[in-house]
């Protein structure tokens, strides 16, 4: 499954974003201030909104008078996400629709869509459509077979009405892409990594399965890599070797008072360091390594600026890295600031947002004529950026 497309409408600074054709691995770069940040948020508040309510998540932001684009007034916020799903051997373009508004009572889902084209021809059809906590869904939605007239339309009505419909009908398997939806958002990484929450000792009772968000969990889900999933951990460990001048391996270390940390090998030493005494970069890297290896990848990984504390050189290395991750099925954006980083994309993989009046816009790379001509002549992507190309854009 992944995201083709997505249409932000009074989110924040995105009054009108449309974003077409959206790659499997996408780097988004702009001046401080543009929203990058606030375009990783969009997928911060879906899942907010499907694990608690679209109420806790929209207070979580301060409310809708901070979440709505300026000037605004009244109006909704409205998330659009269109993404490839395989249905009954098909693939398939299935689009998302979520509008949130302010009603009497408070916060509500003004209106929330799921659907997608039953055949080659004809309008998409709506397998799921509610509208302020009430509405249907299609439970034979892969009974291609049936005219329209004759699906088996199930009304129901949530709890309340800043419910998710996806939230719900999704943990049913008879609502095919309600419940492929809902696992995507489930699945979803946006990370807020702190270097200082993944270095340490951590109680070594615990047990996890996937890197949290902040890291802090990295002995834990390191552990469970090295004894659960042993020819994954090697592949990690290779793949430090070659990306970290020095590292020679890697091992959780369980302590005499029942804790856990991590032991870096270096080659010039016979005793590893525990990780309070090892590089910022290096356990930055190796935490990266750990989600990006993850033998349950997640459909989405969301990772802002990670060049901070790494070495410059190891950049193109992280960037060939969140690469292949793509390759394997996953899907990436990154946001960036450094050169370095951007010298190892490609043309097609980058957009960057800027700011006219008041409001941020996206355009692709690939778009702005003098940008590609000279990327097709072999300059780099990195270089552009800092000689100031992007801000000239010609999209002629």
């Amino acid at each position: 499954m992944q995201i083709e497309s997505i249409y932000l409408k009074n989110f924040k600074a995105f009054k009108d974003l449309d974003m077409d054709d959206v790659p499997a691995f996408c780097v988004l770069v702009g001046a401080n201030g543009t929203g990058k940040s606030t375009f990783f948020d969009v997928f911060g508040f879906l899942k907010d909104c499907l694990t608690f309510n679209v109420k806790s998540a929209v207070q979580k932001r301060g409310g809708m008078a901070e979440l709505l684009s300026r000037g605004s007034g009244d109006a909704t916020l409205q998330i659009e996400i269109k993404f490839r799903m395989n249905i009954s051997g098909v693939d398939r373009l299935v689009t998302y629709v979520l509008d949130v508004g302010q009603g009497a009572r408070g916060v509500i889902v003004e209106r929330e869509i799921l659907r997608y084209k039953r055949g080659r021809h004809g309008s998409p059809f709506h397998f799921l459509d509610f509208r302020r906590g009430s509405g249907y869904a299609i439970s034979n939605e892969e009974d291609f077979n049936k005219p329209d007239e004759e699906l088996t339309r199930e009304e129901q009505s949530l709890d309340a009405p800043d419910i998710l419909a996806v939230k719900g009908l999704g943990q049913f398997s008879r609502f095919k892409a309600a419940s492929a939806f809902r696992h995507l958002i489930e699945q979803w990484h946006v990370s807020d990594f702190h270097i200082d929450s993944a270095r340490g000792t951590k109680d070594a009772a615990g047990y996890d399965e996937h890197l949290s968000a902040t890291g802090d969990n990295l002995q834990l889900v390191a552990r469970n890599l090295y004894d659960n999933h042993r020819d994954v951990f090697d592949d990690i460990i290779a793949s430090m070797k070659r990306r970290v001048p020095g590292i020679e391996d890697v091992e959780p270390i369980l302590t005499q008072d029942g804790r856990l940390l991590l032991g870096f090998k270096d080659l010039s030493f016979d005793k590893p360091f525990i990780d309070r005494y090892v590089s910022d970069g290096t356990i930055k890297m190796f935490a990266y390594l750990v989600l990006l290896y993850d033998p349950a990848p997640h459909p989405l990984l969301c990772v802002e600026e990670p060049e901070s504390q790494l070495y410059p050189a190891l950049l193109a290395e992280l960037a060939e890295e969140f690469r292949a991750y793509a390759k394997r099925g996953g899907q990436v954006f990154v946001s960036t600031h450094s050169p370095d980083f951007l010298n190892a994309v490609e043309l097609d993989e980058v957009f960057w947002l800027r700011k006219e009046n008041g409001y941020t816009g996206a355009q692709r790379a690939r778009e702005d004529r003098q940008v590609r001509a000279y990327m097709e002549d072999g300059d780099q992507m990195g270089y552009l950026w800092k000689q100031g190309f992007f801000e000239g854009a010609d999209p002629r």
